[in-house]
């Protein structure tokens, strides 16, 4: 005789869970984007960008950048003629510019990861009270960051609403 009792528990959980699920609303949400997308955030890139430090330091970048770009030209053309000493030359300059480079973008980073820092503790709290503002109105049950979930359908996505909310708050 078959036990009945594992197949009826199993239908019932079944049940059960689907209608639970019914009454479930996901929402997905880009905190970071949000904080980013804000016009605060927005308004102090651009202040940064207007700083004669910080456009000092992108006005060598470029250069140093144009500086290897020419230098790497002259070498494709030039190479074949070329004496030891000339390409020792070359080689010498080449990694003077790389490091030049590379601290000024590790100077630049260095900037831009301090901005992002200030911009996030400065909006975070407002935008954690927006969240929750939003989730309360939206009647979302379970909301997911963008960042774990594969697809979803963008009329579930509340960033840009978190988004707008912020910029009210942070006025």
């Amino acid at each position: 005789m078959l036990n009945l009792k594992p197949v009826l528990f199993f239908v019932l959980a079944t049940l059960l869970s689907g209608s639970v699920f019914a009454e479930t609303k996901i929402a997905v949400v880009d905190l970071g984007a949000a904080i980013f997308g804000s016009e605060v955030a927005k308004k102090r890139q651009s202040e940064l960008q207007a700083k004669s430090e910080y456009a000092a330091l992108q006005a060598k970048y470029d250069s140093t950048a144009a500086d290897i770009n020419a230098l790497q030209k002259e070498a494709e053309s030039k190479r074949l003629t070329w004496s030891e000493t000339e390409a020792g030359e070359f080689q010498k300059k080449m990694e003077y510019l790389r490091a030049d480079i590379e601290l000024t973008a590790r100077k630049l980073e260095a900037e831009v990861r301090a901005l992002q820092n200030s911009i996030v503790k400065e909006l975070q709290p407002k935008a954690q009270e927006a969240l929750q503002e939003l989730i309360k109105q939206e009647g979302v049950t379970v909301l997911l960051r963008s960042e774990a979930v594969l697809m979803a359908e963008p009329s579930i996505n509340l960033t840009a609403k978190l988004t707008e909310r912020l910029n009210q708050k942070a006025q």
